[in-house]
């Protein structure tokens, strides 16, 4: 519930690997805007001594904690894109959890609108959770190139990661919103900016 007890609109951010989701959240962030982040969500429901924790080292065995109690990404990572059965493990351990997490940080937002940052919104069907859907579109080669960049991960690994997810004329079938991210970041903030009074006339026309 937003302000004066009028529904938030909830923005549905998403967008392929390395394509620039986080850079606009923070834009969007920046600008006074509620930003709920699907991913930081999930890392805090596999800190050492969560359940969700335990219930992936029963999946994955022992190998999916390192020396730490820290839950070993590499590991999982390794995993999940060679066995699609983990990786469907994985996600019904962590995706209903992340789900309720979002609903109950929903429910406290008094603004008029708010971003979720969903990477996987199309591929776990959950856009019944927001209003509209914001993509974030970036030539696929750039996407590599950010990705090598801040990752560290070969092409293959990439590559992989990519064909597990929503093709980009998919997302972009889906999309109410895009920003198209092939220039610079000042070129990006501008389009945040855009589309910032954009939601906010939607929000209270609504």
């Amino acid at each position: 519930m937003g302000r004066d007890g009028k529904h938030t609109l909830v923005v549905g951010l998403t967008g392929g690997i390395g394509s620039g989701k986080t850079t606009v959240a923070n834009d969007f962030s920046a600008l006074g805007v509620p930003v709920i982040d699907a991913d930081q969500l999930a890392h805090e429901l596999v800190e050492p001594g969560q359940p969700a924790l335990d219930e992936i080292t029963g999946v994955f065995g022992k190998s999916a904690v390192s020396a730490d109690g820290h839950m070993d990404r590499h590991y999982i990572r390794q995993c999940i894109y060679s066995d699609a059965q983990l990786k469907s493990q994985l996600e019904a351990i962590l995706h209903p959890k992340i789900r309720q997490r979002i609903r109950a940080l929903l429910s406290d937002i008094q603004h008029p609108y708010c971003i979720v940052v969903i990477p996987l919104l199309l591929e776990t069907r959950q856009t019944d959770l927001v209003d509209r859907i914001l993509v974030v579109d970036s030539p696929e080669k750039e996407q590599r190139q950010r990705v090598a960049a801040r990752d560290g991960l070969s092409d293959n690994t990439i590559m992989a990661i990519m064909q597990s997810q929503a093709d980009r004329s998919t997302r972009l079938a889906a999309a109410d919103d895009v920003i198209v991210n092939d220039s610079d970041v000042a070129s990006l903030s501008v389009r945040v900016q855009e589309l910032h009074q954009h939601y906010m006339e939607i929000a209270y026309d609504n």
